[in-house]
């Protein structure tokens, strides 16, 4: 079994960040987040969040890609509430989401950090830093990808080496 520590604080919101997640419902989307992540094998070291977002600190194994984990959690989570729980409105999410990477020695502070997330928006002394994630609500199209033109490497006395297309040898 390969040796991994791969800790992110994870953020991410409602859909046009709506006031989505209120007293009657945090505790269920927590719980079903938290066994979720159990069950892609992420463990949970603290979820909360505040009425339009939520925040997870996590250790993610390497056999998952970050984005499959989000993409699982954010749609499993929607359809938990809207086909189990069956709110009297459609709950969605944004895309999009917000991932920092932690060592070992930042984990106890966003750990602490998430776990007061609603005094941290009560008195509002949030750190903007942290609480960052898509800026909008990203088009179908968008990939994350830097469209423009293809960057050069010039490596000292070589050829431009292309990024993109045919391998130079």
């Amino acid at each position: 079994m390969p040796f991994w520590r791969l800790n992110y604080h994870l953020v991410w919101s409602t859909k046009n960040r709506e006031p989505f997640i209120q007293p009657n419902i945090d505790q269920r989307l927590y719980g079903y987040l938290t066994n979720k992540a159990a069950e892609l094998g992420v463990y949970v070291y603290a979820i909360n969040g505040w009425h339009d977002h939520v925040h997870m600190v996590v250790a993610v194994p390497p056999k998952h890609a970050l984005a499959y984990v989000l993409k699982t959690l954010k749609g499993s989570s929607a359809h938990d509430l809207n086909q189990v729980v069956k709110l009297d409105f459609h709950f969605a999410w944004q895309r999009g989401y917000g991932a920092l990477t932690l060592g070992e020695k930042q984990k106890p502070i966003a750990i602490a950090y998430v776990e007061n997330q609603k005094q941290h928006h009560q008195q509002q002394d949030t750190n903007p830093w942290l609480e960052r994630d898509a800026e909008f609500d990203e088009g179908p199209d968008d990939t994350g990808l830097i469209v423009g033109p293809v960057p050069e490497v010039v490596r000292e006395g070589r050829e431009p080496y292309h990024y993109l297309g045919e391998p130079p040898f």
